[in-house]
């Protein structure tokens, strides 16, 4: 008898590594990852903070030999973090995260991943671990760029009109024209069209499911 319980309680846990209940959960390793094609439009001009996102699964994800996550499950997110872009300093930035996989015939799982890559994105690039999104306005080294190149034409100009005087005069002019220009020129918002393909890393061991809510039973009448 205790031969048969101890067989019976084997089979019920599975292989090794994997949860007992795996009707309910995914197991994945940490570090999995995660391949996104986003198919509505982010911007840290037209979006807010708190919005949802919508977006396909590219490759399928597959686990001890079976296929767990089939491509086109849909994913869905929402921003954690807008900067609009600024005209004086700063780039636009934006954070996301995904918050769900539903999967054909399976269910809804929770996820938790951080981003790690936007492809398509109009020139924008994650930025650090958390996952942000960094838009592709100019730096200050292209500013600093533009007023050596104003202060050199500017220093030209005074040469040619007023000699050693008129060199730093014109410098002068030059900078700040090159001030004004770099002030005029908005840096450019994160843009993430629909296409753009994210690259998230699971930090969980396995993607638990959502179980929905009990419908409430008729009243009797």
């Amino acid at each position: 008898y205790l031969l048969a319980l101890l067989s019976a309680l084997t089979l019920a846990a599975g292989p090794a590594g994997v949860a007992a209940d795996e009707g309910s959960n995914i197991p994945l390793p940490a570090g999995t990852e995660l391949q996104v094609r986003l198919t509505s439009a982010l911007s840290t001009k037209n979006s807010d903070n708190g919005d949802p996102w919508v977006g396909r699964v590219i490759e399928p994800i597959f686990a001890q030999g079976r296929e767990v996550v089939p491509a086109s499950s849909r994913v869905d997110g929402h921003i954690t973090y807008l900067k609009a872009a600024g005209r004086a300093a700063g780039t636009g930035e934006m954070r996301i995260v995904a918050d769900t996989i539903t999967t054909p015939g399976e269910g809804t799982f929770t996820i938790v991943a951080s981003l790690q890559d936007a492809q398509g994105a109009d020139g924008a690039k994650v930025k650090d671990e958390e996952g942000t999104i960094q838009g592709p306005g100019k730096n200050a080294k292209d500013a600093a760029k533009e007023a050596g190149i104003g202060a050199a034409v500017g220093a030209g100009v005074g040469v040619m009109t007023a000699g050693g005087t008129g060199a730093l005069y014109g410098a002068g002019i030059g900078v700040v024209a090159a001030a004004i220009h770099s002030l005029a020129k908005k840096h450019k918002g994160v843009v993430l069209p629909p296409g753009t393909e994210m690259t998230f890393v699971l930090s969980r061991a396995s993607l638990s499911k959502q179980v929905p809510a009990p419908r409430p039973k008729p009243s009797s009448p």
